[in-house]
């Protein structure tokens, strides 16, 4: 035999080989599943009714080497996705409680620091609310007038003959009431942005306190 065909055939049969033990590798395959009821199937092969119910792939030795889940439920995809959201969620508190951490440690160097600019803020906000009420005192005055004043003209007044109220009596009563609750809007918010603020710095005192002792 010629040295050419003597390495084709030698090739050949390496090639033969190999596919040989592929294929034996695959028929030592064993595959486990369950039905719906329990009842427990070995087979080299699993049946298209069973597709969705999972199973195990084994060596002959009954060995583990795979293992398919079965296809979860709409109830089931459905809690998945929702501890999914719930863990992101929470990683998403966590990571910015870490960066609050950094920006508090790096932002002051005491806590005399966070009471300086506590005090500072809550004063500005103190001298808004102060401003406020004191244009709501003037206005709810001048309203007390203006009211007087149209007690004498109807609506108000219950007399007969009595003429209607003068159009600008009626204009700036309307106008005076308007600021009135305009005024009062804004001292509500800048009374919860004191106590919010009050809030954040006794929250952030604290919570330089603890890094410190952690530290």
């Amino acid at each position: 035999m010629k040295p050419g065909n003597r390495l084709l055939l030698l090739t050949v049969t390496t090639l033969l080989g190999v596919n040989s033990a592929v294929a034996d590798n695959k028929e030592s395959e064993v595959y486990h599943w369950i039905d719906n009821e329990g009842v427990m199937y070995y087979g080299d092969r699993v049946p298209p009714r069973f597709a969705a119910t999972g199973h195990i792939v084994l060596t002959e030795q009954g060995i583990e080497i795979n293992r398919i889940d079965r296809e979860k439920t709409a109830e089931e995809k459905a809690v998945q996705q929702r501890l999914a959201q719930l863990l992101a969620e929470n990683n998403k508190v966590r990571d910015a409680a870490i960066l609050r951490d950094k920006v508090l440690l790096s932002t002051y160097l005491s806590i005399n620091e966070i009471e300086a600019l506590r005090d500072r803020r809550t004063e500005l906000v103190a001298g808004q609310i102060r401003i406020t009420q004191i244009y709501l005192d003037n206005l709810r005055e001048k309203l007390l007038k203006l009211e007087k004043e149209a007690q004498h003209f109807r609506p108000y007044s219950t007399k007969q003959n009595t003429r209607p109220i003068d159009e600008k009596l009626a204009r700036e009563l309307s106008n005076t009431l308007n600021s009135i609750m305009l005024y009062e809007q804004n001292l509500a918010r800048s009374i919860l942005e004191q106590n919010q603020l009050m809030a954040k710095f006794s929250s952030d005192i604290d919570r330089f306190k603890e890094l410190h002792t952690l530290n």
